[in-house]
């Protein structure tokens, strides 16, 4: 070998190294948000990451109220319900060192990604509130009926996990068959594992109603999807017709049967069939008592905050 030979090895191979460090780059950053590729996830993460840094490192008793007045209590909700719905979304359950956020960052980002900032937009507020309204209008009810006392519609309710449990659910039938399985499993595993403990009633049962949820919303995404691979491609976002096919699916195309010419002669062109291929895509911080795990710290029903 000649050192020109030597040399040309060389770089060759510094080359591949360097695209091969290049492809790991940008198979992260699309791990991440960014203001093109997911703006809203971009943004609300911002904003919970600044909450999250006020949380930790703010005057405790400023923080408590602000958690208080964003409660999605039951008494909250019959007063003030719009406002404290958006507010009790803008905090993370454990602040920096919580999961949640974590999880927010990726589940939202590969969404976001895939049906746009609006869709997924969408799904978290409905998985956001169906499930609150639904864990915290029987509260209400009970203490109506008397089998709960008043304490009980004043609570620390608050968090992210409801909604990102919908996105969760909504992102599973997105992926290809080994990831969505995997992505329902861990989920339905800590939602079974909430429903056996029922540490917390409220929560154990709100993230299976999230993730019922963003399942629900599978025609939604779905939808979104397509329309964002054909705006990328350059083709319009309707979906063409599709042809009936021509021969049994069972049977391989090179093997199919020929079609007779308009003329009644044999050896026409073979038929082709044509279908479409299917798109393919925590438990949460509970207290002792009743809690509710969708936000963190909150007092069991019947005790009232402090």
């Amino acid at each position: 070998m000649t050192p020109v030979d030597a040399d040309e090895r060389a770089g060759a191979g510094a080359a591949a190294s360097a695209g091969r460090r290049r492809r790991a780059f940008r198979a992260l950053g699309r791990l991440l948000p960014s203001p093109q590729g997911a703006p809203f996830t971009l943004v609300y993460g911002l904003i919970l990451l600044g909450t999250a840094v006020y949380a930790d490192l703010g005057d405790e008793a400023t923080v408590n109220q602000l958690l208080r007045d964003s409660s999605t209590d039951a008494a909250h909700l019959a007063d003030n319900p719009v406002f404290v719905l958006v507010a009790s979304a803008l905090w993370v359950a454990g602040g920096l060192y919580s999961a949640y956020g974590v999880a927010f960052v990726l589940v939202l980002t590969a969404l976001e990604r895939r049906v746009g900032g609006a869709r997924t937009a969408g799904v978290f507020l409905l998985g956001h509130v169906l499930a609150t309204l639904a864990t915290e209008l029987p509260v209400a009810g009970a203490v109506a009926a008397g089998r709960l006392p008043e304490a009980s519609l004043h609570r620390l309710d608050y968090g992210i996990s409801f909604g990102l449990m919908a996105c969760v659910g909504a992102l599973s039938g997105l992926l290809r068959p080994f990831g969505r399985w995997a992505l329902l499993g861990v989920a339905g595993a800590m939602c079974a594992q909430d429903l056996i403990e029922l540490v917390d009633p409220l929560a154990s049962w709100g993230h299976p109603i999230a993730l019922l949820t963003g399942l629900a919303c599978l025609p939604l995404v779905r939808d979104g999807a397509r329309r964002a691979g054909a705006a990328a491609a350059g083709a319009p976002s309707a979906d063409p017709p599709v042809p009936l096919p021509l021969f049994p699916p069972w049977l391989p195309r090179q093997y199919a049967p020929p079609r007779a010419s308009q003329e009644g002669g044999p050896g026409g062109p073979a038929g082709r069939g044509a279908g479409e291929e299917p798109v393919e895509g925590r438990r949460a911080e509970a207290h002792g008592g009743l809690d509710h795990a969708h936000g963190g710290e909150a007092g069991g029903v019947g005790v009232p905050p402090t």
